[in-house]
């Protein structure tokens, strides 16, 4: 059975938002493998548009429709860019938006 992000899951939030690339306890990991093992289609990503400086946020299609890349979701940092991601599988699995 695949694991569901429980609400005890919501005090990994803060780990994730403190480091969130890195090593990671067992519990963060069991939900960034959740999310990141969600459907490839409709799946929310990021673009790196300019090396190093600038990330985008994008939405992954399926064969027949290509990356759609949001140009209005600009990030400076990788680290801010990743936290975006986050806050919207978060929400995309447990109906809960994060701050």
């Amino acid at each position: 059975m695949r694991y569901q992000i429980q609400p005890e899951d919501r005090m990994l939030v803060d780990e994730f938002r403190q480091n969130p690339y890195g090593r990671h306890s067992p519990g963060l990991l069991r939900v960034l493998n959740r999310m990141r093992g969600a459907p490839l289609d409709g799946k929310y990503v990021l673009v790196c548009t300019k090396p190093f400086k600038e990330w985008k946020l994008a939405i992954h299609g399926d064969r027949k429709r290509p990356i759609e890349i949001l140009h209005d979701h600009v990030f400076k940092s990788r680290e801010e860019a990743e936290w975006a991601v986050f806050k919207l599988r978060w929400k995309a699995l447990t109906g809960e938006e994060l701050n």
